[in-house]
């Protein structure tokens, strides 16, 4: 009873507050790149570069059914960390071309290991999860379904749970709402770290406006503050979303599960569950 009460409390929070919050016309993007392409006698030309410190699978396609083919040969090709690459193809077809690029993280054959992490707000504070793994208000998608919902409040400090490299920010939204076109276009904030050592990455979500301490090619160290909770995106109850995800053989990335220093599994934490983060012996409280 007490988790119906709490849903229903907090969905009717979020319809009024996405009334008033203006849905941003703007589309902010957590990295770019180069990437370039022309022809050259009887030649197609792929310029790509990877400014981030993670590998970057590419993608091309094209309505052009001259492309079709050409297409197919390019595949994804996976570039790795601050590196560039030339691809030349032969293409006999003097027109003018319409390519689109599609990126995404990670590398299929780097190998995934596992880790423990800290939590990731400071250690020595305590806070409640509010929505656990499979969460039907939004971890329901293979890339949400292991993620965990803490509750800090607007102004918190977000801490890095693992050592590693800062590869996406946005920083620059200023709303938040809980409609359907929120939904369907979450426009968060949010901070993406990858961690070498596991092929894993991390993301922060809903942080404010301007509320990232890091930017893209940061090192950063397990445990330090990298950020300031909010409330934008696809919500408007103050929290942090946090999700652990690895590459997939399906396109991008998938949320994979969370274990915790001291053995706290993040399967086992459910609403209202209390977790306190001791680096060492981290807490959960019933």
């Amino acid at each position: 009873m007490q988790r119906l009460i709490y849903t229903i409390g907090i969905t009717a929070l979020m319809m009024g507050c996405s009334l008033m919050n203006k849905f941003p016309s703007e589309n902010y993007y957590q990295f770019s790149y180069y990437r370039n392409y022309y022809q050259q006698n009887d030649s197609l030309i792929f310029e790509i570069q990877n400014p981030l410190k993670c590998p970057l699978r590419v993608s091309i396609s094209s309505k052009d059914k001259e492309l079709k083919q050409l297409v197919n040969l390019f595949d994804t090709i996976t570039l790795k960390e601050n590196s560039d690459t030339l691809l030349k193809f032969y293409f006999p077809f003097e027109k003018d071309l319409e390519i689109n690029f599609r990126s995404v993280f990670g590398s299929l054959n780097k190998e995934i290991k596992k880790v423990t992490i800290a939590f990731p707000f400071c250690e020595g504070k305590t806070h409640k999860i509010l929505q656990g793994y499979n969460g039907r208000y939004s971890h329901s998608t293979n890339y949400s379904r292991y993620a965990l919902d803490f509750d800090l409040k607007v102004n918190d400090t977000i801490c890095s749970a693992d050592e590693g490299f800062v590869v996406g920010v946005i920083e620059d939204y200023k709303y938040g709402g809980s409609s359907k076109k929120w939904k369907n276009n979450d426009k968060s904030n949010f901070i993406t770290i990858y961690h070498p050592h596991s092929g894993l990455f991390t993301q922060y979500v809903h942080l404010i406006h301007k509320g990232s301490f890091v930017k893209i090619g940061d090192k950063v160290r397990r445990g330090q503050a990298i950020g300031l909770s909010g409330t934008t995106g696809f919500t408007s109850v103050e929290h942090l979303h946090f999700n652990v995800l690895k590459p997939s053989y399906s396109g991008g990335l998938v949320s994979t599960e969370i274990e915790f220093c001291g053995g706290s599994l993040g399967k086992n934490l459910k609403y209202k569950d209390t977790v306190k983060n001791v680096q060492k012996e981290s807490t959960i409280t019933k």
